[in-house]
Formats: C-alpha cells, structure tokens, sequence
C-alpha cells in the first residue's frame, strides 16, 4: 500500500511539475511577445539617422528622439538650461553619454556633475534627479527599453520645467 502512496504522490509531484513549467513557459512567452510588440522589426539590421526621427517635445525646455531594438534603447535628449528631470527610478539600467553641455545629478546620496565626453552609469532602480547646467545634448542607453518611453506613459517628463 505503502508503494501504491508513494507513486501516487509521484504522480502528482510530476504534474505539479508540469503544470509549473508550462506556466513559466506562458509567461516567459508572454514577456517575449511583448518585448517583440514594442521593437517590432527590429530583429533584422537598421540603419536610422537621427535627423529622420521626429523631436518629440515633452515640455517646454525637453525634447527626446529614440530607437529601440530588440533588447536596448538609445535615446537623443535635448535639454534648455535650467531643464529638471524630476527624481525617478525605473528598472532598467542607464548609460548617459553627454555629447554637449552639462547636468547634475543627485544620486546615491551624491551631486556628479557630467560633462561633454562624461559617462554616468546609473544601475537599475536607482533614484535620481538631473539638472541642465547649459544647454545639452544627451545619449541615452537602456537595458531593457524604456516601455514608459514607448507607450508614451511617462508624465513625470511631461511637466512645465
């Protein structure tokens, strides 16, 4: 009887197995899908010159550009002085490649300025605040794509300053 238990309790152990690794598989499908929804057709090689994507202007002093591949993001920021990025966090990680003027930033307890030819690496989920000291021109890099960005979700950019 003890044997009859004991495969019993096997058989079920297995479908419980089962059933786990099809949920798994259904949302990492789910997540796969939707990450392909937002880069559709970017699996294959692009060649995009920034003056052929529009500015989108998010406020007065803000403006951005992007591009979206399969798992990363670039982004083309454009800053008025005296721009503030409102402090915000988000789970993707951030490169940001000043290519001209400058911003401060308040993060981890700290003020870094980042200057023209500066690179900020800003780890996911980390809380932070920036700046324009000048006018600027930003490169942005995020892994994975800002899905606030895309589905155009993100009202803190979305203010007066």
């Amino acid at each position: 009887m003890a044997k009859k238990n004991s495969k019993i309790k096997t058989k079920a152990s297995s479908r419980t197995t089962i059933r786990a690794k099809i949920k798994d598989t259904a949302s990492h499908t789910r997540a796969k899908r939707a990450v392909t929804k937002h880069a559709a057709g970017t699996a294959a090689l692009q060649y995009i010159p920034w003056h052929t994507i529009p500015l989108e202007e998010l406020n007065p002093l803000l403006q951005r550009q992007f591009v979206v591949g399969q798992e990363i993001m670039v982004a083309r920021v454009l800053l008025k002085k005296g721009c503030i990025v409102p402090e915000h966090s988000h789970h993707n990680e951030q490169l940001t490649y000043i290519l001209d003027g400058a911003l401060k930033f308040w993060i981890d307890g700290r003020e870094i300025v980042v200057h023209s030819g500066e690179v900020l690496c800003i780890p996911a989920n980390m809380p932070h605040k920036a700046e324009a000291l000048e006018d600027t021109v930003d490169l942005d890099v995020f892994s994975p794509p800002r899905a606030d960005w895309i589905n155009k979700s993100d009202q803190y950019l979305r203010g007066t300053k």
